[in-house]
């Protein structure tokens, strides 16, 4: 009973430190400007907000205590043991590689340059130097390298479980370019989560006695594992994120194959971890593969797609559906990403002005004819009211007027905190969108007096103006000296 008593009060305590430090809570700020970003990415793209980055926050918060109370029970029993100091050590090494990039927030790679690190601090021999840097290379010295990688082992199979449940969720639709500059619509993953763990922490007095011998002090034959000495918890509050971007496959099954990567690499660093355990001079070989291996499952990732064929494009078949907006009438019809629109009410569509003018035909209602992401053919259909998304909330694949792209891979810390756009401006783009204003300028003149219900006949020496009242980004091409004739405005014009 006095043992029992024992144990809730250090988890207690546990628990405490862990809601006391600021290393969750700037890891929750850290994850929490990523989502903002990207929403404002989803703005910039596509003029909505697909994710409420709140939500998507709050979705990692709860995930996060989740696997953290999961892996804080495993590595007890296997006696991966961290010391405040080496948290401290890892924690500074994932922020200085984040500079470089946001996806080395990772501490793959911080337990991987950590015991490269300590590997060659045997050969300077440092800690006989009085000053700091004896104290950091004797602090570095007593770092617990393969515990640290079964503990990064434990949190990649814990992210390889998130991915597989919560990656697509993440997903969000973007425009990038493709070989010969060509914009092609593709989809970026990026989800972390912040996990706070309870870690053994050997003590010489007081603590608790395990009623087991932990793996790790038993490989390595440290007598920390037999019992004489005592146990307590520390609160080590970690980060697990992953960032895919993919052109050529689904979201998910883009995250079905992410998740089964990351658990072959937590099989692989575990297997290196024991390794290093048992034979010390493996350390520096365990440290190496866990960052050579992570950066290799990115490099075939990344290769991948890079060779694979589109699938995000429009084709003689119809228009490519990247993205559907939540909540929009195509949402409710149950239209997904990778269908293509082949017919909307009778008509064939092949670009987004043909859309709008099947759309037009008829104002109170619409019938898609849609294939599938099998090819095959289904019907939907659905009454049509005012105020509604005037593509019904489908976000389509990119053509040559986007005006906005987005880089596949993400930028650092710097770029997170002070750059202030999320997505590249196409200049070819911008200067067409200022031609169509300036086209707009020189066609106010036919403008009609108010309240008149008719455009008034006369000549246009532009190619191209943008007229009022119709929907943005349609061209109606008018050869030069051509009559304009009378024409009644629409319900929509009207209104406006």
């Amino acid at each position: 009973m006095n043992a029992a008593m024992e144990w809730l009060r250090l988890i207690g305590d546990g628990v405490l430190h862990a809601l006391a430090q600021p290393f969750y809570y700037i890891a929750l700020l850290l994850i929490a400007l990523i989502y903002i970003r990207g929403t404002a990415m989803e703005r910039r793209l596509f003029h909505v907000r697909l994710h409420a980055w709140p939500l998507l926050l709050v979705r990692t918060i709860v995930a996060g205590l989740v696997a953290g109370v999961i892996l804080s029970g495993l590595s007890i029993l296997i006696g991966a043991s961290l010391t405040t100091e080496a948290a401290l050590w890892l924690w500074g090494t994932a922020g200085v590689l984040a500079l470089i990039r946001v996806r080395y927030l990772c501490f793959a790679y911080a337990a991987g340059v950590l015991g490269l690190l300590q590997w060659l601090n045997l050969f300077i021999q440092l800690e006989g130097r009085s000053d700091w840097l004896g104290d950091m290379a004797a602090s570095l010295a007593a770092i617990d390298i393969p515990a640290v990688l079964l503990l990064v082992a434990l949190l990649h199979g814990a992210e390889a479980l998130l991915v597989r449940r919560q990656g697509s969720k993440f997903a969000t639709p973007l425009f990038m370019e493709g070989k010969r500059g060509k914009l092609i619509g593709a989809y970026r993953m990026q989800g972390y989560w912040a996990v706070p763990l309870l870690l053994l922490v050997p003590t010489s007095e007081g603590g608790v006695q395990l009623p087991w011998t932990p793996l790790l002090p038993w490989l390595s034959g440290d007598s920390a594992g037999t019992g004489t000495l005592g146990w307590s918890f520390a609160a080590v509050p970690m980060v697990i994120g992953f960032t895919e971007w993919t052109r050529s496959q689904l979201p998910e099954h883009k995250a079905r194959h992410a998740a089964k990567s990351l658990l072959w690499y937590s099989i692989a660093v575990v297997l290196l971890a024991l390794a290093a355990a048992w034979l010390p001079a493996l350390l520096p070989v365990a440290a190496f593969g866990a960052l050579v291996l992570h950066e290799l499952l990115i490099w075939l990732s990344n290769r991948k797609e890079t060779e694979a064929t589109p699938i995000f494009v429009h084709d003689e078949r119809g228009l490519m559906v990247l993205g559907v907006v939540p909540g929009t009438p195509a949402a409710l019809m149950g239209l997904q990403s990778g269908e293509m629109l082949h017919k909307v009410n009778g008509m064939r569509v092949r670009t987004k002005e043909q859309l709008y003018d099947a759309l037009h035909r008829n104002s109170a209602f619409c019938k898609l004819e849609v294939l599938n992401r099998d090819g095959q053919q289904r019907f939907v259909q659905r009454a049509r009211y005012a105020g509604e998304h005037h593509q019904l909330g489908v976000i389509l694949a990119p053509d040559d007027h986007a005006e906005y792209y987005a880089e596949p891979s993400p930028g650092s810390l710097f770029e997170l905190f002070l750059r202030g756009r999320a997505a590249n401006r196409r200049e070819s783009a911008y200067s067409a969108s200022q031609a169509g204003a300036a086209a707009m300028e020189q066609a106010a003149a036919l403008a009609l007096p108010a309240g008149s219900g008719d455009l008034p006949k006369g000549t246009v020496d532009e190619v191209a103006v943008l007229l009022a009242g119709e929907e943005p980004g349609e061209e109606i091409t008018i050869l030069k000296g051509e009559q304009l004739e009378p024409r009644t405005p629409s319900r929509r014009s009207r209104h406006k």
